[in-house]
């Protein structure tokens, strides 16, 4: 029994992690591009990049674990409708996390490419930006959907 418990702490704990760094990182970068400061943006995108590498990819790892261990220490089918759906949205989530991944690493290069240069942001950091931005709204919808699938179990 504690061993569920634990795992169960793990998964909620993994689920809190996910969010919070999500829209930490949102924030942090928004408020960082809305200084047009090519340096600022730079030193803030690389701590982003860090956090996204040692938080976010720990916990998007440590999940399915933990979910699995979960449904069977509970004896829940994967077959459960809310649990599909989760996976499913599990599924939309990564594939909006990680191509911002990849965005950000290029934002923190093109950024401290201009800065070093002393020169303007480049166009293509502002197309990657407004792509990283409308990115977040699919990927961290679907996290907050999947906590409230976790929480209400609906179907």
């Amino acid at each position: 029994m504690m061993l569920f418990f634990l795992v169960k702490y793990l998964h909620v704990l993994g689920a809190i992690v996910i969010l919070g760094t999500g829209s930490g990182i949102a924030f942090f970068m928004l408020m960082a591009h809305r200084t047009d400061n090519a340096e600022f943006i730079a030193r803030t995108a690389s701590v982003v990049v860090i956090a996204d590498a040692i938080f976010t990819l720990s916990a998007v790892i440590l999940q399915p674990v933990t979910g699995g261990l979960l449904m069977m220490f509970s004896a829940t089918a994967i077959t459960e409708r809310w649990i599909l759906a989760s996976l499913a949205l599990y599924a939309i989530a990564g594939v909006f996390w990680i191509p911002v991944v990849f965005m950000q690493i290029e934002m923190r290069d093109l950024a401290r490419k201009a800065a070093e240069q002393q020169a303007a942001l480049p166009e293509r950091y502002f197309v990657l930006f407004r792509r990283w931005f409308g990115f977040g709204f699919p990927g961290f919808g679907a996290t907050m959907l999947i906590l409230w699938l976790m929480i209400a179990k609906p179907f």
